[in-house]
This record gives structure tokens, sequence and C-alpha cells, in this order.
């Protein structure tokens, strides 16, 4: 049974223009040469620093950006390969969720109308009274009101009005959605809200989600799988359980390290990167990443990694992780015991609410 997507070479190249006529003068290499797959009710986070072209890989699959180079399948199907009106029927199964809900959605619409106008254009519902409840079911489903309905976006606070994005996507009854850092502009707890919904919506219907985020720490709680990104080009991938236990890429291993710990007693080890990420326009030859990693050697400056999997569906983009020192892992503070410096922590302020006293 072949995959839900499958996605082979994908590239984007953004042409740079200048000059009164419009020349063009380089290209920024946003994608790179890009394969993954995705199985139908799984979720796949790609992750990465800003920049890296995480969100044009969700554009692209979405077929909102047309490639340089290519392949993605869909259910099958080459998607590059359609006419206009034949990918706007297949739209129906692959929705999109913005990163802002506010600039995604119409201000000049009601909810209503908003999550009426694709059932109309896809014919899935033919009489006002079955939009309307078709509505109403749509914004129970994200924990709303149906009466909700006859309002305006600028009415909802910010997680309310993601929960708008999330029905509006999910109106067409898709297989598959890509969701561009849905939860980034919002406050912690509604994060964790949202993520949950997400979570049962998938539970319930069977969709697939491509989650496109740079916070590790909402990525652990949602995705199967994690494919991680460094200027254009994925440099490692694997279950989201391996990934957190066992990363091999220097680049994987940076990012977790700079993931926040909840117990503020605890300190992990840093593995800091050297300098700035490269211009896309101009990125280093060899591995693009030789020029910020610790361990890099001579041959990282002129081979090209290719990304080799192993038995256990865990690829990495270095031929050299297997010789690298064990990855950073969380550390006591200051080498003690940490129920000891709670305790510490505690007297000291114990003492000092005395003294205040006196």
């Amino acid at each position: 049974m072949s995959a839900l997507l499958e996605v082979a070479g994908l590239t984007k190249h953004f042409p740079v223009r200048r000059g009164a006529f419009g020349l063009v003068s380089g290209h920024v290499r946003a994608v790179d040469g890009v394969d993954f797959h995705l199985e139908q009710g799984e979720t796949l986070a790609i992750v990465g620093e800003s920049g890296c072209g995480k969100s044009t890989v969700g554009r692209l699959v979405l077929r909102l950006l047309k490639p340089t180079a290519g392949e993605v399948r869909f259910e099958g199907e080459d998607l590059l390969t359609l006419s206009d009106e034949a990918m706007r029927a297949r739209r129906q199964r692959m929705q999109v969720i913005f990163q802002d809900p506010y600039a995604s959605l119409n201000p000049r619409m009601t909810v209503g109308a908003m999550l009426g106008e694709p059932l109309m254009l896809h014919g899935l519902a033919k009489t006002e009274a079955a939009r309307r409840a078709r509505v109403g079911e749509l914004l129970e489903l994200v924990g709303l009101r149906p009466d909700h309905a006859r309002r305006y976006p600028h009415e909802f606070s910010g997680g309310q009005r993601q929960r708008l994005a999330i029905a509006r996507a999910l109106a067409v009854e898709p297989r598959l959605i890509v969701a561009d850092e849905p939860v980034s502009a919002l406050d912690v707890s509604i994060q964790a809200q949202v993520i949950n919904l997400m979570r049962s919506l998938q539970q319930r219907f069977g969709m697939a989600y491509i989650f496109i985020s740079h916070d590790l720490a909402v990525v652990k709680h949602i995705a199967d799988r994690i494919a991680v990104m460094y200027l254009g080009k994925i440099v490692e991938t694997a279950t989201t359980e391996e990934l957190f236990r066992s990363p091999r890429h220097p680049y994987t291993r940076a990012l977790l390290s700079a993931v926040p710990l909840p117990d503020p007693t605890a300190i992990r080890e840093r593995a800091l990167l050297e300098g700035d990420i490269p211009s896309a326009m101009n990125p280093p030859s060899g591995c693009r990443f030789h020029t910020r990693c610790r361990f890099a050697r001579e041959a990282c400056r002129h081979d090209v990694p290719v990304l080799v999997r192993d038995g256990m569906d865990h690829a990495t983009a270095c031929p050299y992780w297997a010789e690298f020192p064990p990855a950073p892992v969380l550390t006591e503070a200051r080498g003690q015991n940490q129920d000891r410096v709670r305790l510490e922590r505690l007297q000291a302020a114990f003492v000092s609410a005395q003294r205040e006293a006196s």
C-alpha cells in the first residue's frame, strides 16, 4: 500500500531581480532537494530555524507555489502535472492552517459565510439549511457555539480565531492538513488547548498532518515523526521518540539542547552553534552546516552528505555522526542533588521573609 503523500526531489529557487530592467542576478535556494513521505493518519513535523524553508515546503506540497523541480504524489497522483481545474478539485482533500489566524480570515465575512463558502464551492451542502447545519456542526467540533456563526473574526480571541481556521480546514473533509506554525502566535495555555484539539480531531477523522514549527517542545506532543531542515535540506528524520532520545546530526543536537526545561533547578549542557546561518543565495559548498559545526572536517567542505537511513527508519545526512561524543543530556544543577537544591532555595526564601518581617 502506497503512502498518502510522497515527495521526491522537491526544489524551489526564487529568482532575485535587480536593476531597472529586473534582470535575474541570482536565486534564493529556499528548498533544495527534499524527500519525505506521509502515511494516512500520521503527523510529520518539519522543524528548523526561521528561513530554513519549512513553510515553503508546505506551500509547495499544496501547490500554492510552483516548484522549480521535483515530484509531489498525493494518493498516487502527481499534483504537479494536474491542470488548474483538476487541482482545484483535489484541494478538497488537502487543506491548510496558517500561522496568523486573524490575517487568514476574511474580516468582512461572518463566520457562517466563511465556513459555508467551501461547502458551496465543492457541492457539499446543496441547500441553505444544510449549510447552516453543517456550519453549526463544525463550530461545535472545535469547541465553539453554533450562534458564533453570526459574528465576525475581530469579535474572537486569538485562540478562538485559530479554532475557526481549523473548522474551515475541516469543512471539506480533507485527508491532509498542512499546519504552518498554528500555535506560535498563541499563549502557552492556549497552545496546549489547540494541540489537544488537533490530536482529538485526527483520532476522530483519521487525517494526516504536516505540522510545521520551530518549537520542539510543541512538536514532541503531536508528531509521530520529525524531519529537521537546515538551509533548504532535510538533515535528519526519525520517529519523535527516537529523535529526542538519540539525536545524531549536530544541528539536531543543538536544537534539542535549546529546548527549555520545566524544572528551574535543572540545567542541560548546551550545544551552542557558531556564527550565523549562511545566505540561501550562496549556500556553503559540501555540507551546508559545516560553517557552524564544531565537528566539521576537511571533507565536509567538499562532500555533499546524503540522507542515509538505517534499519529503524532513522535517517541522517552526516557520515560521521557515529564518531561524535554522546548528545548533551540533562544534568543535576551545580553537580548537586536536585531535591537538595530545592530545599536550600526554600530555606533561603524563609530566612529572607523572617528578616523582612522583623
